[in-house]
């Protein structure tokens, strides 16, 4: 259940950076389950994909990925895109010569600015995995 500052009258908002791709697994799976949980629960949620995460937000890419006793990426991210925002860093998705049009449904390219503004907006938590 989301919380509601009542004074303030704003929604708490999660942003979530995931820096890791599958050479951290456990890392990895424990951004979008933190992600996924806070989406379900209600918060607003920002999910972040940077350097070598940046692959999940391509088409089939996270159907690649599993873990153990872990939930399915992909059906993490579902959870996530339907409640908030899916963001790929534009830097590293320009090293990886990945463009906005190879994405998955919802995805979009952002830079730097969008993530320093959005983890300054009152109401904001943010973890970096």
């Amino acid at each position: 259940m989301a919380t509601t500052g009542a004074a303030e009258g704003f929604k708490k908002r999660l942003i979530v950076k995931v820096t890791v791709g599958a050479e951290a697994p456990e890392k990895l799976s424990q951004a979008f389950t933190v992600a996924s949980v806070a989406a379900a629960s209600g918060f607003d949620i920002s999910l972040w994909l940077t350097g070598d995460a940046t692959r999940f937000a391509l088409p089939g890419e996270a159907e690649t990925f599993s873990l153990e006793g872990a939930k399915p990426l992909r059906e993490m991210l579902d959870v996530i895109l339907a409640a908030g925002t899916v963001s790929v860093c534009s830097q590293c998705a320009a090293r990886r010569s990945i463009t906005g049009d190879q994405l998955i449904a919802g995805a979009t390219i952002r830079g730097a600015s969008s993530f320093v503004e959005e983890i300054m907006q009152n109401g904001s938590e943010s973890l970096v995995y």
